[in-house]
């Protein structure tokens, strides 16, 4: 397993070592020891989700309150994704910046997106599907999203015409978000991961 640190800081594409042979295919997609040794903290599993999309799709930005976010391990199951990290930490070096890791059936990879980063993803396939790995369960009331068309994010979606959900559709721009005071601290976001 390899674990390659994405250009906005806390955020890992890992790849693992695949074995196989005429029979199939054997991975570790996910070693909590080795993960927390890369990251500094163990990742809480408290929620499993599994979302499939038709190709075209596009979900996200989405994010949550710090404290206590929802750090998240992604990768594709079935299909393929653009899978999208965005630094949506107010005060981070990299705020603003956004970078795309393909998830496929292929090659396994996945993704680790901590607490405070914005995640989306866009379908390359029909029935592409991603398992999460959550380290929180779902919280309504403290989970927002970032239009994911927003110019000023500039994300270069590999779809002619990102079909959105409503709740995406209507997402405050990235601007919008940071005058609402809706997005997290950089400083929080690392105070709460030290102490993990």
């Amino acid at each position: 397993m390899k674990f390659r640190e994405l250009a906005i800081e806390g955020a890992f594409e890992i790849t693992p070592q695949l074995h196989g042979d005429p029979r199939g295919l054997f991975t570790e997609w996910y070693r909590f020891d080795r993960l927390a040794e890369v990251v500094g903290h163990p990742l809480r599993l408290a929620q499993g989700n599994l979302s499939v999309s038709a190709r075209g799709v596009v979900r996200g930005i989405h994010f949550a309150d710090v404290p206590p976010g929802q750090a998240k391990y992604v990768t594709c199951v079935r299909g393929a994704t653009l899978d999208v990290v965005v630094d949506l930490r107010v005060g981070s070096p990299t705020f603003g910046r956004w970078e795309g890791v393909l998830l496929d059936e292929t090659d396994r990879r996945a993704v680790y997106v901590p607490e405070g980063l914005g995640h989306g993803f866009c379908a390359l396939t029909d029935d592409a599907t991603l398992s999460y790995l959550c380290s929180e369960t779902y919280n309504p009331s403290g989970e927002h999203a970032v239009h994911p068309l927003d110019p000023d994010l500039g994300i270069e979606w590999p779809a002619e015409q990102p079909q959105l959900s409503a709740r995406d559709a209507a997402a405050p721009s990235l601007a919008e978000a940071l005058a609402s005071g809706l997005l997290p601290s950089y400083d929080v976001c690392k105070e709460y991961t030290a102490g993990l």
